[in-house]
């Protein structure tokens, strides 16, 4: 990213991306009404293949939106909470700080 902008804009720059693929936000919304799961039943929901999903849970923990824990041969994941409360904060803190009243065009 630029040098030129500050740490807030790049770090939400960042969330946002992550959340910039319609696998990642079903991946969120499954995590989201089960809890928990392993990385093969996320496959099992979406019309991708299991590397692809792989690559997805892999943006969305490198973002530190989703958590995993190791389990044998699998691999346990769900929501970083704190990750998702602090992006709900980001996102509405961003959008209330863009001013539609006063738009001119």
């Amino acid at each position: 990213m630029n040098a030129s902008f500050d740490e807030k804009l790049m770090q939400r720059a960042k969330m946002f991306k992550a959340l910039a693929h319609p696998a990642r936000l079903a991946i969120l919304k499954y995590l989201a009404e089960i809890k928990t799961c392993i990385t093969g039943d996320i496959a099992e929901e979406l019309p991708l293949s299991r590397t692809t999903v792989n690559q997805h849970l892999k943006e969305l923990r490198d973002a530190g939106l989703i958590q995993g824990t190791v389990e044998g041969v699998k691999t346990n994941y769900c929501l970083n909470s704190k990750a998702i409360t602090a992006l709900r904060k980001d996102a509405d803190d961003f959008i209330a700080s863009i001013d539609i009243k006063k738009t001119y065009c």
